[in-house]
């Protein structure tokens, strides 16, 4: 068989619930955190399915029909029920855009599958050579049919559990690009914020330096101010020192003219 009949054609994450079927009413989680949702499409039999694996098992094995309806209930919530599987599927999503484009690829699945029944039914019809079998050929038919009934039974047996296996590990596949994806996003925001912290880094050393060097700047000032201020001191005591001298000068003068003009 074939691991590239079934290929992912759009997937998500959200938390997957079910309906209990005690009461049809609660809903029961299918793990604590959010799974990979993914619409796959089986070419060889010209079908959509919902796939969700949590763990080791399909929490969501859902083949889409034309009479399927998904339904939103919130603005992050939505629900579908699958008759075959006997339950109601229900998936919370982390933001109402999330829920909205699931609710869109679930709309264009079931009319791709209601144009692929139409266009099967159409070709059955017309290519179907059980119309042209004689009776007698009927009864050898159906005497083969009871001896081979077991084998086939059989056959169908491994077929499933190939699919089911083949379902898994696309889906592990899936989750694992995802994961992948988000964890590369990861690591550019890593790398930004490395680089924003060696920005910031740079930011504060050049701050100390400038810091250090206006301390240095206003140290300079001071030290010129009080000198000039040290010079304003010792020249006004100079100043003053010279108009006690003039005046000690100015007093010897008259002394000496007085003297003279006793003379």
């Amino acid at each position: 068989m074939s691991t590239t009949r079934e290929q992912p054609i759009f997937s998500t994450r959200a938390h997957v619930f079910q309906i209990d079927p005690a009461t049809k009413r609660n809903w029961i989680p299918a793990s604590k955190h959010a799974l990979t949702v993914s619409y796959f499409y089986d070419a060889t039999r010209n079908v959509y399915r919902i796939i969700s694996v949590g763990g080791t098992k399909a929490i969501i094995n859902s083949t889409i029909t034309p009479n399927m309806t998904f339904t939103k209930t919130s603005q992050k919530f939505g629900q579908w029920a699958d008759s075959r599987a006997n339950t109601v599927y229900g998936l919370g999503f982390a933001s109402e855009q999330h829920l909205s484009q699931f609710a869109e690829k679930f709309q264009e699945v079931k009319e791709a599958a209601r144009l692929a029944r139409e266009k099967s039914q159409d070709k059955t019809e017309l290519t179907n050579p059980a119309l042209n079998i004689t009776s007698h050929q009927v009864a050898e038919l159906e005497s083969q049919g009871t001896h081979d009934s077991s084998s086939e039974n059989n056959k169908e047996e491994l077929s499933q559990t190939l699919e089911e296996l083949e379902l898994l590990i696309k889906a592990k596949d899936e989750e694992i690009q995802m994961l992948k994806s988000q964890k590369c996003g990861r690591w550019e925001a890593e790398g930004e914020r490395e680089e924003m912290l060696q920005k910031l880094q740079e930011l504060e050393a050049r701050n100390a330096e400038l810091e250090q060097r206006l301390h240095l700047a206003e140290q300079t000032l001071a030290e010129t101010l009080a000198e000039r201020e040290k010079m304003h001191n010792e020249v006004t005591k100079v100043a003053e020192i010279m108009d006690v001298k003039i005046f000690e000068l100015s007093e010897l003068r008259q002394g000496l003219a007085k003297l003279v003009e006793s003379n």
